[in-house]
This record gives structure tokens, sequence and C-alpha cells, in this order.
């Protein structure tokens, strides 16, 4: 078994993948103006820890509409989130929506009414900004809300708010700075408040995991929506590439790009699903899951979905980086075949030790990026840098706001790389093959199995905006380059921090991983809302 070590971060551009001053929110609502500083809750509150299914009862026999739920969760940020600041801004016209859903005569569906945060990556029409936890940004202005945020209306959700993000979803640096923006600041753990959120959907990992909202949208490139959700004890879906639409979204790596639920539960991860899914005319990926789309994901989850399914314990590179990631693990295993599933233990991904360290993921990140990015910037509406190169010259211009704590050699490094199509081409062949046929594909035709398990990343490291976050390691590698899909879903707490279970399968297997992670949820009831534990010198 090869035991990774440490290196930085591979979510980064490169290699792909405490608090600081608040940086003030630009034209729309703070998400933190007025407040004393933040308050951990001493009991719970009305609402905490409840799902769609029954927040929508409570609806349906009057003892609840979405103004009440969107003004509970707009006064928990502003008394909670500034410990955390993992709410970037908040939508100004959350109650003036919330009261118009209120006066439809009929539901829309499960999500109407329901208040939803997004990741800052995602554009909205309205008064909120999109700009990727970057100053440069501030000055454009969206004509149309993104494919994520229009199926969040159209389904009757409340979009309550944008979430922080690692700047340019980790692209900012080479160094490891989870959870850390310029207009943002420094998302913290609200299960320790000194530890990291994990990879760039931190703020959306966050406030989910603290009620902030009923549930929230991450995007991945490589982790960030499996990684932050094990780190705060949320069920994270990171779909098949093209079964939900980025249209609207600030590109990242487009071979790789996931968009996908953050929730606290399977059922309401799964429901998310369902209204994210289709496809996007602005994004041509989406015309492959015609066929494999479903409206409704909740119909395949089963608590008894574990008895009879063939499951494979992923062992080469996924174990033996956290001795305290191991140990949850194998007690998950142990609960899987109590449960009733077939553990085939190992069956090792066969590319597992070439998959990380690839060549071709840097041709393959630094094409993409560098092309997607320069054609966002230079169609952008407003007073915004128009190419890479400018976004570089304005972070240096406004070194005091963009560079205060991390440096932007991410950006620097995808800018003086350059590579022709055929080599990217070549690179992209040779990752998706070593993924795919010979690394998920294989293994999964081979044992005949439904799913891989491994534990999703170990327990999150502390914030050290000075050198860096540690990243030790994690598994989201093999799904990342395949574009396979993958669900976490917490398995257990190393000294009250959380840490999660991974199911992967191949493309399109998102109804099964839903039922192998609903039928482990309920089996094993992991979840527990965070403690807000303040920083001390023990782990």
């Amino acid at each position: 078994m090869r035991t990774p070590a440490p290196r930085p971060s591979r979510r980064s551009l490169l290699a792909l993948g405490s608090a600081a001053a608040a940086a003030p929110v630009l034209g729309a609502t703070p998400a933190h103006a007025g407040t004393g500083g933040g308050q951990a809750p001493d009991a719970p509150d009305d609402f905490d820890e409840l799902d769609i299914a029954e927040l929508r009862r409570r609806m349906a026999d009057g003892r609840l509409d979405a103004v009440r739920l969107t003004r509970h969760y707009l006064e928990r940020i502003e008394r909670i989130d500034p410990l955390l600041r993992s709410v970037i801004e908040v939508n100004p016209d959350a109650l003036r929506e919330a009261r118009k859903l209120d006066g439809e005569r009929r539901p829309r569906g499960p999500l109407h009414g329901m208040p939803v945060l997004l990741k800052d990556m995602f554009e909205t029409a309205d008064r909120m900004h999109t700009t990727a936890g970057s100053y440069a940004l501030e000055g454009m202005r969206v004509r149309a809300d993104s494919a994520v945020a229009a199926r969040l209306r159209a389904a009757g959700a409340v979009i309550l708010g944008k979430t922080n993000l690692s700047e340019w979803a980790g692209g900012m640096s080479l160094t490891h700075h989870a959870g850390w923006s310029a207009r943002g600041g420094q998302t913290a753990n609200p299960y320790k408040l000194d530890r990291s959120p994990h990879e760039s959907s931190s703020g959306t990992g966050a406030a989910v995991a603290a009620n902030l909202c009923v549930a929230g949208i991450g995007t991945e490139t490589n982790g960030s929506i499996l990684d932050p959700s094990s780190a705060n004890c949320l069920v994270g879906v990171k779909p098949t590439v093209g079964l939900v639409g980025r249209g609207g979204m600030i590109p990242g790596v487009p071979s790789q790009d996931s968009v996908g639920p953050m929730a606290r539960t399977v059922r309401d991860a799964a429901i998310l699903l369902g209204t994210l899914v289709g496809v996007d005319p602005r994004d041509p990926a989406t015309e492959a899951s015609r066929g494999h789309q479903h409206r409704d994901y909740t119909r395949f989850l089963d608590p008894g979905g574990l008895r009879g399914a063939r499951i494979g314990v992923a062992r080469d590179v996924y174990f033996g980086y956290s001795h305290h990631a191991d140990e949850i693990a194998e007690q998950a295993i142990a609960a899987l075949r109590a449960a009733g599933a077939t553990v085939v233990d190992p069956a090792d991904i066969p590319t597992a030790g070439q998959l990380d360290d690839l060549p071709g993921q840097v041709v393959v990140q630094v094409y993409e990026f560098k092309r997607g990015i320069n054609a966002y910037l230079a169609g952008a509406a407003g007073d915004v840098p128009r190419s890479l190169a400018e976004l570089i010259e304005f972070n240096r211009e406004n070194a005091d706001r963009e560079l205060r704590y991390v440096r932007q050699d991410g950006l620097e490094t995808v800018h003086r790389l350059e590579y022709g199509e055929a080599e990217y081409r070549e690179a992209l062949g040779v990752n998706h093959r070593l993924a795919r046929a010979e690394g998920i594909d294989a293994v999964l035709r081979r044992h005949r199995l439904d799913a891989l398990v491994m534990p999703t990343s170990g327990p999150p490291a502390k914030i050290d905006l000075i050198r860096g976050d540690t990243y030790g390691g994690g598994s989201s590698t093999p799904a990342a380059l395949a574009g396979y899909p993958a669900v976490s879903v917490p398995a257990g707490f190393a000294f009250g921090l959380p840490v999660g279970l991974t199911f992967m399968g191949t493309a399109w297997s998102e109804p099964t991983l839903l039922r192998l992670a609903y039928a482990y949820e309920r089996a094993t009831a992991v979840r527990r809302p965070p403690e807000y534990r303040a920083p001390d010198v023990g782990l």
C-alpha cells in the first residue's frame, strides 16, 4: 500500500485541485452587518436539523410559512455567522421572494419556500454579486440567472444568499488556504473554530452544518464538495460531469467541474439533485445526460438498500494517510457488512498509484482554466478585468486587500504556462483512460461491484493563514479525473472533528450511490450538529 506524503494542495490550479479582518461586503446586504462578533447557540433553535420533508409538513398544516422560515435563517446568520464567516452576503430580497411564494396557491414542489445558499460562483440576476470571492468582479452585473439559480427559483426555493469559498475556487495560490477569500475573509469550521472548513466549497459546508439554511450548493473540480462535506459532517453529492448544467457559473476546469448539493441528510441531498439536473443550453456537456437524469432521486432511497449490495474497499492510496480516518472507515466497513452488504476487501483501483501525480493533470487544468477564465472575463458586463493578465495586475494594484495573506502564484503560473491543443487532448485522454476504463470501471467490473468505499479525507487541519493549511490526503481524485459521481456521508468523529465515508461509482450511477449512502446513514446515524468549540492547544 502506498501512503502519499503531504504536499501542497492538489486542488490548486496546478495541483488542483486565523481569522482575518472582515472584508466590507459590496452593494448587497452584508452578511454580518450590525453583529456583536458572533454568538454560538446556547440551545437548539426551533428548526435546527429539521429536514425538508418535516419543514414542508409544517407548511402544509399551517404551522410555518416561507417568510417565517426565511426570517429565522436571516436572524441566525446575523447572530452566528460572525463566528464562521461562511456567508459572503445575504440576498436583500429574500423576504420579498418568500412572501411571493407564500402567496401562491399551490406549492411548486418539495423545495417550495426552502431557503438555500449558493456558493459565490453562480450568477444571480438580482442585487447580489457574483465574484468567486474576489474584489476584481465587484463591478460585474449579470444579465440572467445561472442554470442552477434558475432551476432553484423555478422549484420555489428562496435564494437566501451566497457563501464564502477559497478565492477563485482554490486557484489563486499554490498554497492551501481553504475557505479564504479577499471578500469574505477566513471561513471557520463550526465543529472547532480553529479548524479548516476544507476546500473551496467551505462556506457552503460550514453554513449548512451550522443550520444557517435548509441546504446549499457547492462546486467541485477535485474534492471541493466531498471534502468540506466530510469536514462539516454533511452529505455531499459530486455528480457525474454533465448531469447538472454549469451555464452562468464562473468557470474552472470544465472536464472535471461538477455542481452538487450539500445537505444534512441524504434525502435532502437527493431532493436538491432532482431539482438541479437537466440539459442546459449553455453547457454542451449536459447533452450526454439525456436518459440518465431523474427528477426524483428520493425514489431510489431504501433503508434496506445495503442488503445484497457488493461494495469494494479501495485501500491502496486512499487509506494510510490518517490513522483517525482509517479507524473510522474500518467501523464503517463493519457497519456495511452488518447491514447486509457483501464487502470485497481489498478492491483497489488498479491505477490509484498513478492518478494523483499524473503530469496530464497540470496540462488539462492550465489549458481549460486559462481559456475559460479569459473568455468569461472578456464577456463580462461591468468594469472588471478583461483577461487573466488583467486580473493578475488588478491583484497587484490591490495587494492590500487581495494579497494580504494569499499569494497569486497559482494564477501567475497558469498565465505563464502554455499548452497546445494536441498536447491537451492527449493529456485529457490519458487522464480519462487511467481514471475510467483502467481505473474505476476496471475494479468495478472485475469484482462485480455496485460501488467503492474509502474515507473521504482525514480530520480537518488547523487554519494557518501565514503558511497555509496542511492537506494530509483524500480520495476524490479518481472520480474527479474520470468525471464520475461520488457521495460523501458522515462516518464518525476524531476528537470531535468529523470524518466522512465516500461511495464512488461509474458514470450516471447516482441512484445506486444515493441508495447505498441512505441505507448507511440510516444504519449508523452519525450526524450531529456542531458545538462551535473554541481553539485550544490540543487537537
